[in-house]
């Protein structure tokens, strides 16, 4: 099973950026995660419980990914 977006994570404000946002179970960013399931850490809570329900990742990724955004806002 597979949902078109998952963007329904906990999710905390970077402190010292004003539009910047994390999982706040694996601390990735969410640029970095771009709404998919395999853009959590392969060890997330979010990612378990939603594979527990019978969702999948495409990849079994860990790896963070750098989009060349810039680190101020």
């Amino acid at each position: 099973m597979k949902k078109p977006y998952y963007i329904d994570f906990p999710q905390e404000h970077v402190e010292g950026h004003m539009h910047k946002y994390r999982c706040a179970f694996c601390k990735l960013e969410t640029t970095a995660i771009n709404g998919t399931l395999e853009g959590h850490l392969a060890d997330c809570e979010y990612r378990i419980e939603q594979e527990a329900k019978g969702y999948e990742a495409l990849e079994n990724s860990n790896k963070t990914t750098n989009y060349g955004t810039d680190e101020v806002d």
